[in-house]
């Protein structure tokens, strides 16, 4: 008898359905798949809480460990890891509520909104680089955002994993530059199509292809966003004197209103006591 590929499909994913036995969690659903594995939404019956339990093949049970040793607010925490009875590796964490970032810009939020997703997920990086981490596959579908404004960096990889195409770095071997280049990726993603030409150049620049000729690390890649931010200078953009002229007004804006108003001020009393 034939079956149909739906059919199949489902046979399948039952036969895929970890066996929990002997573990503390009761599974629920499935939530996603990757590359690496697939998360499913479980109960802890002794904590009585939903968490999130990524199962695996053994050869990235690494990965668990990996992430176990990085403790910052935007990486997930891990809470167990083990190895259930067909061989496979599994670790709970955190179950994150929100949307991915490419479902989060999907929504249009204003620019400043973007660039704050954009200046968390590069902290976790930085971080994750002061530990010797490396994520390898940053991009936009591994990235959360929380309902109250919480950014989540997700899906750690292990050395070995060949990332997206659209936001992997062109060499090998992989260092912190290949990071920064898939966050000038990321950078590039969540921009709208009107964004200033600044912010255009600083993703350009982390996405070069020289490592060389990238931002040198994460942190001056934000602080290259924050510079935007204020107002100042961005080292990537050459500016033309006009558009100078133009970031410099908009800076001092208030001053320069105060600057007018005083001037019109004496220019009045000049007049009046010309009478």
């Amino acid at each position: 008898m034939d079956l149909s590929d739906s059919v199949l499909h489902h046979l399948r994913e039952v036969v895929d359905l970890p066996d929990l036995a002997g573990t503390r969690y009761e599974l629920q659903e499935e939530l996603g798949r990757g590359g690496m594995g697939v998360v499913y939404a479980a109960r802890d019956t002794q904590l009585l809480r939903r968490v999130a339990l990524k199962v695996m093949d053994a050869e990235w049970a690494g990965e668990a460990r990996l992430i176990a040793h990085l403790e910052h607010p935007g990486i997930v925490p891990v809470y167990e890891t083990g190895t259930l009875p067909d061989g496979r590796a599994f670790y709970a964490m955190k179950l994150v509520a929100g949307v991915r970032a490419d479902r989060y810009v999907a929504g249009n939020p204003p620019l400043g909104e973007r660039l704050r997703v954009v200046q968390r997920v590069g902290e976790a990086l930085a971080y994750a680089h002061s530990c010797g981490v490396l994520h390898r596959d940053l991009k936009p579908q591994n990235v959360m955002v929380g309902p109250f404004g919480e950014v989540y960096v997700m899906d750690w990889a292990v050395e070995g994993v060949a990332g997206t195409p659209a936001f992997r770095a062109p060499e090998t071997p992989l260092d912190q530059r290949s990071d920064v280049y898939a966050l000038g990726a990321f950078v590039r993603f969540v921009l709208p199509g009107d964004a200033p030409p600044p912010l255009g150049a600083i993703a350009a620049k982390a996405m070069r292809q020289r490592p060389d000729e990238r931002y040198p690390d994460v942190g001056a890649v934000l602080c290259e966003i924050e510079r935007f931010q204020d107002g100042l200078a961005v080292k990537a953009y050459a500016e033309s004197p006009w558009q100078r002229v133009r970031r410099f007004a908009k800076r001092n804006e208030v001053l320069l209103w105060l600057l007018a108003a005083y001037a019109g001020v004496r220019f009045l009393l000049f007049f009046a006591r010309s009478f």
